[in-house]
């Protein structure tokens, strides 16, 4: 006869409440629930917070510390020829352009500019203090966005850990509580007319 047959309208937090029919593992399973739930809260949380907060002032420096240049096409830059080319008209395209950083010193890097830009093109580039060709920095607004993103996700990777831990650690008491059940069944089911022979 399936288990579920004798279970009773459920109780809340029945584990936390003093009743004779309370055992020592259900005790134990009630504080490996609550543990769980909080590490998984708390991991989840501060993981999330850390990588979120980690996320943003690493973009936040790249804003504060990325210039916008002024660079200049080196060559003329040929219009394109839908008919000769897979560029799309319009499209920008890779030219060499050279620049003067605050030190003086000239350099040089492939970027993308308009087609048919002509030689002294200005063109903005955007270098980091090493005075490096870097991509543009994200605004306020996406840096808030991409941090609560990855921020989500590393919190849900996190939380996932003693959630999985604890869910495991139940299974294994669950287990245990069955195999204990079925050792008392087995010495106390023939003083109850044979139950111990019928119950599936």
């Amino acid at each position: 006869m399936p288990l579920k047959a004798f279970r009773g309208p459920k109780v809340w937090l029945w584990r936390w409440r003093r009743n004779p029919l309370r055992r020592r593992a259900d005790v134990i399973e009630a504080w490996l629930v609550l543990g769980t739930w909080l590490l998984t809260a708390l991991a989840g949380v501060f993981a999330g917070l850390a990588a979120a907060g980690s996320v943003e002032g690493g973009l936040a420096r790249e804003r504060a510390d990325w210039r916008p240049v002024v660079a200049r096409v080196v060559e003329p830059v040929r219009a394109a020829s839908p008919a000769h080319s897979h560029t799309v008209v319009g499209e920008p395209v890779w030219a060499e352009v050279r620049w003067t950083a605050a030190d003086g010193s000239v350099h040089t890097s492939q970027v993308r500019v308009q087609p048919g830009s002509a030689t002294g093109t200005p063109v903005t580039v955007w270098t980091d203090p090493q005075d490096r060709l870097v991509s543009r920095p994200t605004s306020a607004s996406e840096s808030a966005y991409r941090g609560a993103l990855i921020g989500a996700l590393v919190g849900v990777s996190a939380a996932a850990v003693p959630f999985a831990g604890g869910l495991a650690l139940r299974r294994r008491l669950e287990r245990r509580r069955m195999e204990a059940w079925d050792t008392e069944w087995a010495r106390l089911g023939p003083q109850w007319g044979g139950w111990s022979d019928h119950r599936q």
